[in-house]
């Protein structure tokens, strides 16, 4: 027997040199959501079905559109740089590696961020008037498959997702760029 207390080291979700840039962004999500819900909530009706409005709503998607962007560059540098084609070009792979420090860096504040601008986009389009047409139903459907994008990606700093945040990040990917774009 050991005279020695039992020590059980609970380890964070986040790891220590995100954790943060992650709390940071997650409050400054909250203060942004809590700030304009109140906004919207507090637009008069006659105001709702007007252009300043629909440009309102847009401009958070165009936000969010930018900032996805930003975490999507994440893996689409990853595949790059994995790629056989760098022979000559060895120098432009040392930028895209040094680009993909810095993109990962930002991957998961900009994704709250993110999440934010499409939650406020969302309340913001359900405001000014759903009609069931192609570019709101690619969108809600981009918004319902976006949903377990966060949690599984929780999990993947377990190493617990089996690359659901992969799977569900390249699913959200494609729909939103079908959203965004046709």
């Amino acid at each position: 027997m050991s005279n020695q207390p039992n020590k059980i080291e609970r380890s964070s979700w986040i790891p220590k040199k995100e954790r943060k840039w992650v709390i940071g962004a997650a409050v400054i999500s909250m203060i942004l959501l809590i700030w304009q819900l109140w906004s919207l909530i507090h637009t008069p009706s006659a105001t709702l079905h007007n252009r300043h409005f629909e440009q309102t709503f847009k401009s958070y998607g165009s936000n969010a559109r930018l900032a996805l962007f930003v975490v999507l560059a994440n893996y689409v540098l990853v595949f790059l740089i994995k790629q056989r084609i760098w022979g000559q070009l060895d120098f432009l792979k040392k930028g895209l590696v040094l680009l993909l420090r810095v993109v990962k860096r930002c991957h998961t504040p900009l994704a709250i961020l993110a999440i934010t601008l499409i939650v406020l986009h969302a309340v913001a389009v359900f405001m000014y008037g759903f009609k069931w047409d192609f570019n709101n139903i690619s969108g809600l459907l981009a918004l319902i498959v976006l949903l377990p994008v966060p949690i599984s990606g929780l999990f993947r700093y377990r190493r617990l997702d089996r690359k659901w945040h992969i799977r569900s990040g390249l699913a959200f990917a494609v729909l939103f760029l079908i959203h965004a774009f046709l």
